[in-house]
C-alpha cells in the first residue's frame, strides 16, 4: 500500500510568545505543494514489529529507529485499534530532511493512511486527525493538504479557500536546522530587542487578511507581497548564508521569497511555471544551494496512490 504525501510551505508563519508549556501560539498558513514523499506499507511476519527502510537523496539522514514519525504512527494506530503491528515501511524520500518543509511529519501522516488501508481499519478521518496531532503539530496538515490556517501549535486546522495554481521553487541547503533551536533563537532575539518573548509580551498572531484574499483570488503578486515568516530572522541568525540564497532567487526573477518554516530550505514564488523552471536553474548555477526544485500547489494531503 503506497501513499503519496506533500511537503508544505508556510506562506504566513506568525509566532506568538513562549507559553508555559514551552510551545508558542501560531498563526500558520500551510500550503501543500507537489514535491512530496511516498510511504509504502507491506505486511510483516508475525513478531517482526515495525521495520523501516528509506531511499532518496537525503536517505542517510533519515532515522530508522523509534524516533521516526512513520514508525511511531504505525504503532500509535495499531495501539488505538488494539492490534500488534507487524509492518514493513519504506520511505521514498524527496522532501528535504530538517529543511522546514515538514518532511518527517508528512511521513507520519502517510504511514497512518498506509497502515489504515493495509490493515483494512477504515478509521474515521477525524480520528486520524486526532492521532496525527498526538504525533506532532504539523502532522494533521499533511493529512488535510490544500491550504489551511493552523492555530494553537499549528494542529487546529481551518481549511482556506484558494483559487488556481501557484508555482514555487524550493532551494535546498546543505545540512538542516533544528526547529526547536530556531524557536529558541526567536525568543532570544526578542529578548535582545527588548520586546520580551513570553505570551504576556507578544500578541497572539492572526492570519493576515491581505494574504487570505490573495489566496482566494488566485493572485500570485498579491500573495508575494504578503508572504511573512517570523522564524526567518532567527533562521538567518543561525545560518547567515541563507541571505545569499534568498537574494539569488530574487535576482533570478522570483516575485516572492522567504525561508520555509524553520529553514534552511528557501521558498520562492514564481509568476508562472516557466519562470519557476528558470529560477531553479539560476539558483543551482548560483552555488548558493545544494539543489533547487520547481513545483506547484496547492495539492491534496496524504492519499493512497
Amino acid at each position: 500500500m503506497t501513499v503519496r504525501v506533500p511537503a508544505k510551505v508556510n506562506v504566513q508563519l506568525g509566532v506568538g510568545g513562549l507559553r508555559a508549556d514551552g510551545f508558542h501560539d501560531l498563526a500558520n498558513v500551510f500550503f501543500a505543494v507537489a514535491l512530496g514523499d511516498e510511504v509504502t506499507a507491506e505486511a510483516g511476519e508475525a513478531g517482526e514489529g515495525v521495520t523501516l527502510t528509506c531511499t532518496g537523496p537525503d536517505a542517510a539522514s533519515v532515522p530508522l529507529d523509534d524516533s521516526n514519525l512513520a514508525a511511531r504512527a504505525a504503532r500509535l494506530l495499531a495501539a488505538h485499534h488494539g492490534l500488534t503491528p507487524n509492518v514493513r515501511l519504506h520511505i521514498a524520500k524527496a522532501i528535504p530532511v530538517a529543511g522546514g518543509m515538514a518532511g518527517g511529519s508528512a511521513d507520519g501522516a502517510a504511514a497512518l493512511v498506509a497502515c489504515d488501508a493495509l490493515w483494512g481499519l477504515d478509521t474515521p478521518f477525524e480520528t486520524l486527525l486526532e492521532l496525527a496531532a498526538e504525533l506532532g503539530s504539523d502532522v494533521p496538515f499533511a493529512l488535510v493538504g490544500g491550504v489551511a490556517l493552523g492555530r494553537g501549535r499549528g494542529e487546529i486546522l481551518q481549511p482556506l479557500p484558494v483559487t488556481g495554481t501557484f508555482h514555487w521553487v524550493f532551494a535546498v541547503a546543505d545540512g538542516g536546522l533544528s526547529t526547536p533551536a530556531v524557536f529558541r533563537e526567536c525568543d532570544r532575539l526578542r529578548e535582545q530587542a527588548g520586546t520580551g518573548s513570553s505570551e504576556a509580551d507578544v500578541p497572539t498572531p492572526d492570519a493576515d487578511p491581505a494574504l487570505l484574499a490573495a489566496l482566494a483570488d488566485g493572485d500570485p503578486a498579491a500573495l508575494a507581497a504578503a508572504l511573512v515568516n517570523d522564524l526567518q530572522a532567527p533562521a538567518l541568525s543561525l545560518r547567515p548564508a541563507l541571505a545569499d540564497t534568498l537574494r539569488a532567487g530574487t535576482e533570478a526573477g522570483a516575485i516572492g521569497a522567504l525561508v520555509s518554516g524553520s529553514g534552511p530550505t528557501c521558498a520562492f514564488l514564481a509568476k508562472d511555471a516557466e519562470a519557476a523552471v528558470a529560477i531553479a536553474k539560476s539558483l543551482e548555477a548560483s552555488g548558493t544551494c545544494r539543489a533547487a526544485h520547481p513545483t506547484y500547489g496547492p495539492v491534496a494531503g496524504a492519499r493512497v496512490r
